[in-house]
């Protein structure tokens, strides 16, 4: 899924509070004592509710506790069984049959059958709802594509058999079918809820742990226990989102909020021993990956060699260590660390000026002053970048020549929009779906794939990814997968900069918070101490 990276999320705080009316008015603070199972987080909202749509870390984190699908990953990221009960695969490895639980409600009360999903999945196909998600996750059934493309009004491979048993048939045996159902494309929804107007979405009716309360947006959003759970209610009566409400770390130590993200200003004072911060920090690792990405369908970033020299031009060890405080890992490849198939002997294209020079000159510009206007298009407010940005290009001005001017793109436009709208470069982040590596190298090199924004094409890549989906023995795929992120590497279609990871303050009296390596916690299972 897309990600927006820390360091943007904290420039959007700050504009916020910058752009509030000067009328000496405070933002209302609603704090509900975590002592009466109050749970007070800190964020900046989602930008949808729909399943259908959302594909961005912003929204998910919502969309997960307020909806439900057929199968979820558990904390050990494997496939388990969620509405669906269990399910089994035809000897062909084509054919799956999904029994549905039979005491799960939508949040309304009514009961969920198999004609729902059947509903949601064809909602999501529909070209009307406009999803940039249902190719991906949900391609792989017959008639899905057809029905994507207009040619037809239902999923052909999609097949109520009973209320509580659905029969889904994909195009050819594929081992990571079943983790692409975990992801919100594959939710169910309520269909009268859907048809109720436009923006139903900020009333959803869903089947997860948690039902939406209270939204005010930019201020608060309070989801509440669902207690026709089916999967066990909710150890918290309530999380309270405080939307833009502050800055977290003064409202964490203020006691207003009960955990708060780590921003890199804090890092040195709650990584010190001696700060009463220390023994509330808790890092966790998680399978993302933070890119520069070139635009291969224009010039310069056509030129494969004018993409090398750029990704040689950047130090990204400096970068990381003086912008970024060395909380995150340089990437030499696409799969992060602890990703199946992630390869350590990958070859990067490191940072070296002369060889970049020297792409410069075999290119078909020859010389970096033959180079066209790039502009790099970024998320974000009032015309300010982050450091890291910054720094970077700077080093492209100092060691090869070229400037590169910047264009700004609000937050919203730029996750739903960056394809149509992006120019030479954009920043942008990938968080893992289900720990594939078909997740990062399909998902995002393959041609024409939704999340494809490079446009970057490469027949070879694409028949290797084709042959490694549908691999069988398990140690041969990841050998596949390897030699496609080299491919992806060598053809630069991006510079991957660094791999993420969690850093947060939880009070103590917080228990089992825990963002799993997706960066999503499961908060149904968070539970508060008395204090």
């Amino acid at each position: 899924m897309k990600r927006i990276g820390q360091s943007v999320l904290l420039s959007l705080l700050i504009c916020a509070l910058l752009l509030l009316p000067s009328t000496g008015c405070q933002l209302e603070v609603k704090v509900l004592p975590s002592s009466q199972g109050i749970l007070n987080l800190w964020d900046i909202g989602p930008i949808t509710l729909d399943p259908a749509i959302s594909s961005e870390m912003t929204s998910h984190t919502y969309v997960m506790h307020i909806f439900s699908g057929l199968v979820r990953l558990d904390s050990g990221l494997k496939v388990v069984p969620d509405i669906a009960e269990r399910w089994e695969k035809s000897q062909d490895g084509k054919t799956y049959v999904f029994y549905l639980r039979h005491e799960v409600k939508f949040h309304n009360g009514r009961e969920v059958n198999a004609a729902d999903f059947k509903y949601s999945w064809e909602r999501a196909c529909d070209l009307n709802t406009g999803s940039q998600t249902a190719a991906t996750y949900l391609g792989d059934i017959i008639g899905a594509k057809d029905m994507l493309a207009g040619k037809t009004k239902e999923i052909s491979g999609v097949r109520v058999i009973d209320d509580y048993t659905l029969e889904v048939t994909i195009d050819v045996p594929k081992a990571y079918f079943l983790s692409k159902l975990t992801y919100p494309t594959a939710f169910v929804v309520d269909q009268a809820n859907v048809e109720s107007g436009k923006n139903w979405w900020h009333q959803p009716i869903g089947t997860g742990p948690f039902k939406l309360k209270e939204w005010r947006q930019g201020s608060i959003l309070i989801l509440e226990q669902n207690e026709l759970y089916y999967g066990g209610i909710a150890k918290v009566k309530q999380v309270v989102f405080h939307l833009l409400a502050g800055m977290p770390m003064a409202m964490y130590e203020k006691g207003e909020i009960d955990i708060t993200p780590v921003y890199m200003s804090y890092i040195d004072q709650a990584e010190d021993e001696a700060s009463p911060f220390h023994q509330e920090l808790a890092i966790t690792p998680e399978l993302s990956l933070s890119y520069i990405g070139f635009n291969t369908t224009k010039a310069p970033f056509d030129d494969v060699n004018i993409r090398r020299a750029f990704c040689y031009s950047v130090d990204k060890e400096r970068i990381i260590k003086s912008t970024l405080r060395g909380m995150v890992t340089k990437a030499q490849g696409v799969l992060p660390p602890g990703m199946p198939g992630c390869n350590e002997g990958l070859k990067g294209l490191d940072y070296d000026v002369e060889k970049a020079r020297e792409f410069i000159a075999t290119s078909k510009y020859e010389d970096a002053s033959n180079l066209p206007p790039i502009t790099f298009t970024v998320s974000g407010y009032g015309n300010s970048i982050s450091d890291s940005l910054g720094a970077i290009i700077q080093e492209w001005q100092q060691n090869l020549g070229v400037e590169v001017a910047v264009r700004q793109l609000e937050p919203e436009d730029f996750m739903y929009n960056l394809k149509q709208e992006r120019d030479e470069m954009f920043m942008l982040g990938w968080v893992a779906d289900y720990p594939d590596p078909h997740n990062f190298l399909d998902n995002l090199f393959y041609t024409g794939s939704e999340n494809n924004i490079f446009g970057y094409s490469n027949p070879e890549l694409d028949a290797l990814l084709d042959q490694a989906a549908i691999e069988q023995d398990s140690a041969t795929r990841l050998a596949m997968y390897q030699q496609a992120e080299q491919m992806v590497v060598d053809e630069a279609p991006c510079l991957p900069l660094c791999f993420g990871a969690n850093y947060i303050l939880v009070k103590p009296y917080v228990k089992d918070y825990e963002p799993n390596p997706l960066g999503i916690p499961d908060l149904s299972q968070v539970y508060l101490q008395q204090h």
